[in-house]
């Protein structure tokens, strides 16, 4: 069943608020488990994820303001907080912010306006962040 056009962006806001809120739990969880899944060194068992998180955040970051979201600066603001719960050593918070960059970027050379496939691809990195988000949070100690 569709949604009627007038509800449409209403609906996109919606799921982009809960995705907002997923990927806050995530990092708030994570900030309060890292000491005790860390793996030797900087490295976190989790990384892949967390950075493709943060890659994500910067494709969502570009492509929501590309379609004129108006979310204004909600995603990068996310990445500040993503940040500042994992980005423990300045070699972390490198890595996630080149993640986040790339993510960007890389939507940025591929869309010019905003498009339907643009569109379909907020949503699926909306739902894909949200899978990982709840991927690291119902990990097992």
């Amino acid at each position: 069943m569709t949604e009627p056009k007038d509800q449409q962006p209403r609906l996109r806001r919606s799921r982009a608020a809960h995705a907002a809120v997923a990927l806050i739990a995530v990092a708030c969880l994570l900030s309060i488990d890292s000491g005790a899944s860390a793996a030797p060194g900087d490295a976190k068992p989790y990384d892949d994820k967390l950075m493709r998180l943060a890659e994500i955040l910067g494709a969502v970051h570009y492509l929501r303001e590309l379609c004129s979201a108006n979310d204004g600066q909600l995603w990068r603001e996310k990445m500040k907080e993503l940040l500042d719960s994992e980005g423990s050593t300045a070699i972390r918070r490198a890595r996630l912010t080149r993640s986040f960059n790339q993510g960007y970027r890389s939507y940025r050379r591929t869309y010019v306006t905003c498009t339907p496939t643009a569109q379909s691809s907020i949503e699926r990195f909306l739902a894909e962040g949200i899978q990982i988000g709840d991927g690291l949070t119902n990990r097992s100690p």
